[in-house]
């Protein structure tokens, strides 16, 4: 029985959306593509906590690039859109992909048509971001990392470009419930009581989904959504990657999706003959661990469960203006007495780590992340099964590229003010509810004691125009005028609006809180209404694609600037960001509407690679200890009381293995649960899986250093009785003599009842 049983009305509604497809005409080419960029799995800082100590140690489950590409003709105009299980996009990112994609496809894809988005998950590999203060918990600039993400958007994008075919798409709308609160809600009341008044919660709980048809086989492609909250389910002392609660919600509804139409014939097989249990404890005695054996490259990928041949459906669950959204749904409580934070500090007498939010499942980060990912998923799928409001237009995209350090907004007839360089504040030091910071300091603070302003100067005094610029933000680190070794913090970012008929992607470098995101999707709106000659109206659709293209941190509202929560404080350009934004996101929208092509500002962002320093070191677990080969067993799979496991039960076992960074195996597996089928061995559940789960570390024997491969397999409800086994597999360290060698062993079978 398939693990949404309950979910079975949606399922009835889905069957009657698809009788009713062969009634939309095809309207544009439409492709999408999907490709693993899962990263170092061992010994590399994860992306997003800044936790120094917060490094990889195996894989929940793995992270991947998704695109859908939308063009009017085959030479017409056209936009691809990727998002990302990581942390947010990164201007080197960008600036290498686009390298590879002129290339390949000339000038088809470029920075005005193609954004990058990041779903802001905190559980993947750090040290692909191009700045220094985004890199110094990483040790630096991480290649494994970059190649990975970089190599996945681009087999994205050739998968997407080559699955282009006539289609339609559909969008809907609809209600998240209980998905995100808001983490800052002092902030939030800062801003004008008529403003809050036209809203009834203080985060924003509407997902827009896009459902992708293909008009020859009447059958769904694919799905992407837009819906705001933090990729902190999963907290920063978690060392597992994970997509966190959108990468779930995407994991859920790709496989849900496959198992309803029957793709996935190894998921839930059960035997041809009906065997008692004890007959198949019988047959699991006889059968034991196999030890270490050689295998090939790419023979993990033949035990994939989800092979990506480039025609499997595709569901992304994008991030919007999520800055002061939290996943934590049950609020930030004092881990010390259990009673409510500070409500407007967030923190416990004055300290700020002993106040941390507390998701649903809690004490259990994974289920906190299941439950949220699934509430998306839930909404999703239903929005997925009810679409009937096909899409239709023009095709269209503007794209500017501007100094914000120094932008001139005019706030009125009268007023002209400026943004600042980069710096942020030091409610930035106290961290949040999500992921408490620094000792010392709480959200709120607007005054740095003479020990940190010591420390701070000796890495540059910030100067007076910046301090007073940034007011009423204490500078706690003028990031924006530091540049040794190189550049601590952007300050050309890429702005973009993608058009697909009346619905309206703004494409942002950066976490937009919630009322900063309100304000911007309306500037727009009612910017294209003006200026459009009757081309947009109140149905236009307008979402926020947060964590694009590049990332520079946050940008709250002015009123919210004022009491210098995280946020506020870590608000880059100053007061007025969010009214640089505005401005010039109306510029944007203007010249849309009305059809204007606009010159380009003559600036570009910095390359950096070359400058890039990486002080990571190199993988350890070289070798095997005497005697053993990799893939033998250290510790086989303990069997189970009363012979069987049960649903919920754990079973593991333990290889000697070499890191994993020797090779990532991309679009393959560390890690396989195989079942019996007969005399046939067959992988059921890989590393792709929420309930399978690989670890890593390594074990002190006599002086030495030696990996160790821990599979751990959570048994889900819908597991089908039978005989099964743990397989591991990995990669030994290429040498200048010898390239990786590849190995694989299985652990002792075991039955299911």
């Amino acid at each position: 029985m398939h693990k949404h049983q309950h979910l079975l009305p949606i399922f009835v509604a889905l069957c009657a959306a698809f009788a009713l497809i062969d009634e939309v005409d095809g309207e544009y080419l439409i492709g999408v593509g999907s490709y693993d960029m899962t990263g170092p799995t061992a010994g590399v800082n994860m992306m997003g906590y800044a936790n120094i100590d917060q490094n990889t140690a195996g894989i929940h489950f793995r992270l991947r690039a998704r695109t859908f590409i939308v063009a009017e003709s085959s030479q017409g105009a056209r936009f691809a859109f990727v998002n990302l299980d990581a942390g947010m996009a990164s201007q080197l990112v960008t600036i290498k992909v686009l390298q590879r994609l002129k290339t390949r496809f000339g000038d088809l894809y470029t920075q005005e048509n193609l954004a990058i988005s990041g779903t802001h998950t905190h559980a993947g590999p750090a040290g692909y971001l191009q700045y220094v203060v985004y890199s110094v918990t990483s040790l630096g600039f991480i290649n494994q990392t970059f190649d990975a993400i970089v190599t996945a958007i681009e087999q994205s994008i050739i998968q997407a470009h080559n699955n282009l075919k006539p289609g339609s798409i559909l969008l809907n709308t609809g209600d998240v419930e209980n998905a995100g609160i808001n983490r800052s809600p002092s902030a939030y009341l800062f801003n004008p009581p008529e403003e809050r008044a036209r809203y009834t919660t203080n985060v924003d709980t509407t997902m827009t989904l896009l459902k992708l048809l293909d008009s020859a086989s009447n059958r769904s492609i694919g799905a992407f959504s837009w819906f705001a909250t933090h990729g902190t389910s999963m907290s920063r002392e978690n060392r597992l990657i994970s997509g966190d609660n959108k990468g779930a919600a995407a994991r859920f509804f790709e496989d849900w999706f496959t198992f309803s139409n029957n793709s996935l014939s190894t998921r839930n097989t059960k035997f041809s003959t009906i065997q008692n249990i004890s007959t198949l404890r019988n047959k699991a005695q006889k059968i034991k661990a196999t030890g270490g054996k050689p295998c090939g490259k790419t023979t993990s990928q033949g035990f994939k469960v989800r092979k990506n041949d480039g025609s499997r459906f595709v569901g992304a669950f994008c991030q919007s203006n999520v800055g002061d959204v939290t996943p934590n749904v049950l609020g930030a409580f004092c881990t010390d007495t259990g009673k409510p934070c500070d409500f407007n500090h967030s923190s416990c007498n004055g300290n700020d780590q002993l106040c941390v939010g507390r998701g649903p499942g809690y004490p259990d980060e994974i289920l906190s992340t299941k439950i949220i990912g699934e509430r998306q998923f839930e909404k999703a799928m239903e929005l997925f099964s009810s679409a009937t409001n096909p899409l239709s237009g023009k095709i269209d995209y503007r794209h500017a590229y501007i100094n914000f350090t120094s932008i001139e907004v005019q706030l009125n007839e009268s007023t002209v003010v400026k943004t600042c360089p980069a710096a942020v504040g030091a409610g930035f030091a106290a961290g949040t509810t999500d992921g408490p910071g620094v000792f010392g300091f709480q959200q709120g603070d607007t005054e740095i004691n003479e020990m940190w302003k010591r420390l701070r100067d000796l890495l540059k005094e910030p100067s007076q125009y910046q301090v007073d610029c940034q007011k009423p933000k204490p500078v706690l680190l003028s990031t924006g005028e530091m540049f040794v070794p190189y550049a601590w913090a952007p300050a050309i970012l890429p702005i973009q609006i993608l058009r697909l008929g009346n619905f309206v992607i703004l494409s942002v470098p950066g976490e937009f809180t919630t009322m900063a995101g309100r304000r911007l999707r309306e500037a727009v709106k009612e910017t294209l209404i003006n200026n459009g000659n009757g081309e947009f109206d109140n149905e236009t659709h307008v979402v926020m694609a947060g964590l694009t293209n590049t990332y520079s941190q946050y940008i709250a509202t002015f009123e919210e600037y004022k009491q210098q929560r995280y946020e506020a404080a870590s608000t880059l350009y100053g007061p007025h960001t969010l009214s640089a934004y505005i401005q010039e996101f109306k510029k944007l929208a203007k010249a849309m509407a009305t059809g204007e092509q606009l010159g380009g500002t003559g600036l570009s962002p910095p390359d950096l690679s070359s400058v890039q320093l990486s002080l990571l070191q190199d993988p350890l677990g070289d070798s095997p200890p005497p005697g053993k080969r990799f893939g033998d067993m250290l510790q086989d799979l303990a069997q189970p009381k009363g012979g069987s496991f049960k649903k919920g039960d754990k079973p593991s076992a333990t290889f000697w293995s070499a890191n994993p960074r020797y090779d990532l195996l991309i679009e393959g597996t560390f890690a396989v649960v195989e079942m019996l089928q007969g005399e046939r061995w067959v992988p059921v559940y890989d590393d792709d899986d929420f309930c399978l789960y690989f670890k890593w570390n390594v074990t002190v024997d006599n002086g030495s250093l030696y990996g160790l491969a821990t599979i751990e397999w959570e048994v889900p409800e819908d597991a089908a009785s039978g005989v099964y086994r743990l397989r591991h597999f990995g990669s030994s360290k290429k040498t200048k003599d010898s390239p990786n060698e590849f190995f694989t062993g299985a652990s002792s079978a075991f039955t299911v009842s």
